[in-house]
């Protein structure tokens, strides 16, 4: 059964609190979109994803299918249970106007940026820019090079492609779908994401 079904547009934010078992799928409509997102144990708001306890945990810098998005007390919130791309990024971070400007110049200042979509969301939960941990970036492209270096290139995705998440607990899940113009992280022509919140199943 189908909770939610949303056509998130190009530059736009969404959040949801999911339940237990409940399933959100996110689906690349056109093809190399990167989506940036974050988590939080929606009953404890400052329990929040965290990166150095996931990576450490599985012992992979990527998330693929199977990983399980943990707190820094490696409490579980989401399980990768199914993806149609074969890694995912935890460590390019998310776009700001400050990153913009220091990367491409102070022309870019203006421009709409991933921070500014999840404050947005994150003050609907009465959470703000302190409240901001790492997040992941599903879709994007991020290889780390044998010196350690880290680069954003075109994505390993394609149109219809999704990657699906199961909610372990109450789980607060924000997105920005990435407005970023500046690299090929979306090609640089950002587009439309659907979502889709699957029930969670009673054989679970």
């Amino acid at each position: 059964m189908t909770a939610a079904d949303v056509l998130l547009p190009a530059r736009a934010s969404w959040s949801r609190v999911l339940e237990p078992g409940e399933t959100l799928e996110i689906i690349d409509l056109d093809g190399n979109q990167a989506v940036d997102f974050l988590a939080y144990d929606a009953d404890d708001l400052q329990q929040a994803y965290s990166a150095p306890a996931t990576l450490l945990e599985q012992e992979n810098v990527y998330l693929v299918q199977g990983s399980v998005l943990l707190t820094a007390e490696s409490v579980p919130l989401l399980t990768v249970v199914a993806t149609g791309v074969a890694r995912h990024d935890t460590l390019g971070g998310a776009c700001s106007r400050e990153s913009n400007t220091l990367r491409y110049g102070h022309h870019t200042f203006a421009q709409h940026a991933c921070v500014e979509n999840f404050l947005t969301e994150l003050g609907r939960h009465g959470l703000g820019k302190r409240d901001q941990v790492s997040n992941v970036n599903w879709f994007m492209n991020v290889p780390v090079e044998a010196d350690g270096s880290l680069g954003i290139v075109d994505g390993i995705s394609a149109p219809g492609l999704s990657v699906t998440l199961r909610a372990e607990r109450r789980v607060l899940a924000v997105i920005s779908n990435c407005p970023q113009i500046n690299n090929p992280c979306n090609g640089f022509n950002p587009t439309p994401v659907r979502l889709v919140v699957g029930a969670a199943s009673e054989s679970r």
